[in-house]
Parts: C-alpha cells; structure tokens; sequence
C-alpha cells in the first residue's frame, strides 16, 4: 500500500503526524515527520524494533520516557533520540500545543501502521484502537512493533485468538492491501 506524500493522520485525541517526504540515508529510506500534540495528549509506550526516531522540539514542551528510566523534559531546539528496539513514549508537558520535527529510519511500514492505528482509534472513540482492527496490526506486525504495557496474556492469548476470529469471519478486506510484515 502505498501513500502519497506529504500524508497526514490525526486522531480525536489531540495527536497529528505529518508524514513530510522519504530521503535516502545509508541505503535506507529515511522517514521525515511533524507532529503537533495537544496538552496532556500521548501516545503510549510502545517499541519500534527495526527503526530509529528523533524528535526535535519547535514549539513548546515535551517530556519522554525511555523503558523504566526517569522522565526528561526537553524544550525548543532540543531533541530525544530513540534507539530501535528500545521501549518508549512521549507527550505534551505544556500547556501549548507541543510541534516537534524529526525522523523515523528506515520508514518500513510506518505510515501503513500508524494511519491503520489512528484510523482504528477513531473508529473506538478511546485511545485503544477498535478490537479487530488493533489485534490485525498488533499480530500481524508483531515482530516491528510492541506496546510493552499489555499483560503477557493478552498479547499471547487474546490477540492471537481475536485476529483469528476476525480473518474467519471476513472483518479484514480493508486490509487486503496491506504491506507484508519486515523480518
């Protein structure tokens, strides 16, 4: 599935990503992003287990959490590097809406997984994304992506068992043309 570029997602939480243009770095292709958050809006710890990400504050406030180490607070024209495979989240700590520019390295299916995941947490009115639709992308992409806070059992009982029922009964065709998963 391919996107045209630039593309932008939001969702009814306070979150927008513009997905701005690919570069090519080192031989791989290098994701440029935005986003605006809104005070108090974050996404959740979640883990990229093949890409890198750097976020450089241009307005406002963010703080951010690396695995279980302490919180850090960065402002204007400071950045947070993620290393892949490490667990990670952010957010707003201002009261303005926070606008940070950076990057995704190598893009993969980023922007196939994340406009799936915002579109699915539209759909569910909360910050998790619809059932079916959350346990597609978080089975079949499982070995790219992570959110560390799920208990053990449902990520290996649940998940698996709600993707399955949900293939058996056909809830999957809106992603008949969805990127095969990497590694």
């Amino acid at each position: 599935m391919k996107f045209n570029l630039p593309h932008t997602i939001k969702n009814h939480l306070g979150e927008e990503l513009i997905f701005h243009r690919m570069e090519m770095e080192d031989g791989e292709e290098k994701l440029i992003i935005e986003n605006f958050v809104a005070p108090h809006s974050r996404p959740i710890m979640h883990i990229h287990y093949m890409q890198d990400e750097a976020l450089t504050v241009l307005h406002g406030k963010m703080a951010y959490q690396v695995g279980d180490n302490e919180i850090k607070t960065i402002g204007v024209g400071e950045t947070a590097h993620f290393k892949r495979g490490t667990a990670h989240r952010f957010w707003n700590a201002g009261e303005d809406e926070l606008n940070c520019f950076g990057w995704i390295r190598p893009a993969n299916n980023i922007i196939f997984y994340l406009t799936a995941l915002y579109n699915a947490m539209n759909e569910s009115g909360t910050e998790k994304p619809a059932q079916f639709d959350g346990a597609y992308l978080l089975y079949r992409y499982r070995r790219e992506h992570d959110m560390p806070e799920l208990p053990k059992f449902v990520k290996s009982f649940v998940i698996p068992a709600t993707y399955t029922i949900g293939k058996l009964t056909g809830r999957y065709k809106k992603f008949e043309n969805a990127p095969p998963p990497v590694g």
